[in-house]
């Protein structure tokens, strides 16, 4: 029998269990393609964070997940928006689990990922208004806000602002601080999907309304626009003169949890590299620095309660012979506090700040009952919880007035302008990243102290126990920094600023601004799917 290439054509045709079979699974992965691009399309977001400087890869990003959500329902917009949250959330946040384990970063991305699912229903209910690029931004601008803010006092880390350190859009940020700035992003995102839909819809059909056209066009154009003409905004001249200041890195025994075992060995690695610089500074190597600055928990042996471990802090300060601002733990009427303490050479320690925005499951401890029926280790970690300071605090030191953002507080827009409102001409960010070894949780929180220079136009120092510490000018360029896990010392002149940026004096407005936004283009988009619903009821 001869077997042609027409028969085997017409068997294939007569086989129900290929074609159909074959057809089905193109049925399936045509269904699948917008959820593994919802995915990726976060992944992208992920991939436009530090410590890699392609901030662009946000435009994309924004881009694909508009084009994922276009003319969605509410219930399918949900799933894709919580896939993109966890395409995005699950590697950025990855730090959380370095010492504790997978459990409480899988719970963390989970939780997260909740409020990006919110905002894509809502960017898919605003998909189809006019003009829907600026709907679809405020709406994922409302979505940050509110994940600063709830649950327990809020988690802002993953800001579309903070991965734009390097970017184009950066002095956005002087105009209304990290919502404008995220704004700007994500709009310029979405514009660039319309303008390609746009111009596929001309290609196909031959027409376009050219309103639709304009208002896609300049969704691309005005926030570049904006950006440049922000750029006058952003200065690192001297207001008030300058300082000249020094950072300590005095490093820690070892990484991860552990470090806290060894806190008289942290506390003399930070007096010791303190003395060297002050050896140094004798021998005319270094220039005498106005003030010392150390990261937070350089003394969480308190030294208002262990003579020795002020002897230290006090041998140090008079070594260098000019004021420290010293991070330490404090227990003060029954009470712990992660502290910051201004220590004169001459007199000790004389002003203290005391860390507002503590960390939940770091600094204390949420349902602590019911976390510690669940799993015990949680409650052993977080022993006693530390309580909130209700102050700003700036310390006056030889004459600079210095702000200070602990840490994680650095992530909270009100906690950072609370300081320059309060006087600051520079801002401190002293952390203890020590716990999260060499992960990229440093260069992100690096990240932010640069976008926090830019939106309050003022030099941002970094002391860090472990690295990255590092020295930023107002226009948010990083001058010098450290490794990571070295013992190391910054030294250098900074301007001291005075001016308020436009994000200082607006604070709040420009997010509540954009929340309105949100809320005006979902209240339409929902108003008018009720009405058409009404109609074709009639």
């Amino acid at each position: 029998m001869t077997v042609t290439a027409t028969s085997v054509g017409e068997s294939d045709q007569l086989d129900p269990r290929t074609a159909p079979g074959a057809r089905t699974w193109a049925r399936r992965l045509v269904r699948l393609a917008p959820a593994a691009a919802a995915a990726l399309s976060g992944l992208l977001l992920y991939v436009s964070f530090p410590p890699r400087t392609l901030w662009w890869l946000a435009l994309p990003a924004f881009a694909v997940f508009g084009w994922v959500l276009r003319g969605r329902g509410w219930k399918a917009a949900l799933g894709l928006g919580y896939l993109f949250g966890l395409g995005f959330l699950l590697p950025l946040l990855v730090w959380t689990g370095v010492e504790v384990g997978p459990g409480p970063w899988l719970a963390l991305v989970a939780i997260e990922a909740l409020f990006v699912a919110a905002v894509g229903a809502g960017v898919a209910a605003v998909s189809k208004l006019p003009g829907w690029p600026v709907w679809a931004a405020g709406v994922w601008i409302a979505g940050e806000a509110a994940r600063a803010r709830a649950p327990f006092n809020g988690f802002p880390w993953g800001k579309v602002a903070f991965g734009q350190a390097d970017g184009v859009f950066l002095p956005l940020a002087a105009v209304g601080g990290t919502p404008v700035l995220g704004f700007a992003v994500v709009l310029c995102g979405f514009g660039l999907y319309e303008v390609v839909r746009l111009a596929v819809e001309r290609r196909r059909t031959g027409e376009v309304r050219r309103s639709a056209a304009a208002l896609g066009l300049l969704s691309l154009a005005v926030p570049v626009a904006g950006a440049v003409a922000a750029r006058p905004l952003v200065s690192d001249t001297a207001e008030d003169g300058s300082a000249t200041v020094a950072v300590i890195q005095g490093n820690v025994p070892r990484a991860g949890l552990d470090f806290n075992s060894q806190r008289r060995a942290v506390l003399d690695y930070h007096a010791r590299e303190t003395e060297r610089l002050a050896a140094e500074v004798k021998a005319g190597k270094v220039a005498q620095p106005d003030f010392v600055l150390w990261p937070e928990n350089s003394s969480d042996i308190d030294p208002f309660a262990n003579p020795d471990a002020r002897a230290v802090i006090d041998t140090a300060a008079k070594a260098v012979g000019v004021p420290i601002s010293v991070g330490g733990v404090v227990e003060r009427d029954g009470k712990l506090y992660n502290e910051q303490i201004l220590w004169d050479p001459a007199k000790g320690p004389v002003d203290t700040y005391d860390k507002r925005q503590i960390q939940p499951f770091g600094e204390y401890l949420p349902l602590r009952s019911v976390i510690g029926a669940i799993n015990k280790n949680w409650t052993a970690m977080v022993r006693q919880d530390f309580s909130r300071g209700t102050k700003p605090g700036v310390f006056t030191m030889d004459g600079a007035k210095v702000g200070l953002v602990t840490c994680y507080e650095a992530a909270f827009d009100w906690a950072v302008r609370s300081e320059v409102t309060d006087g600051a001409q520079m801002i401190s960010v002293p952390s203890n990243n020590a716990t999260f070894d060499r992960s990229e949780m440093t260069y992100q929180q690096l990240a932010m102290s640069r976008v926090r220079a830019v939106e309050h136009s003022r030099t941002v120092t970094v002391p860090v126990t472990s690295g990255v510490s590092a020295i930023i000018m107002p226009d948010g360029r990083i001058t010098q920094k450290t490794g990571m896990f070295v013992a190391d010392s910054l030294v250098q002149k900074v301007p001291l600023r005075s001016s308020q940026t436009p994000a200082t004096r607006l604070g709040i407005l420009p997010e509540i601004a954009l929340v309105l936004v949100a809320a005006g283009g979902v209240g339409w988009a929902v108003g008018a799917g009720l009405r058409g619903r009404r109609a074709g009821d009639v």
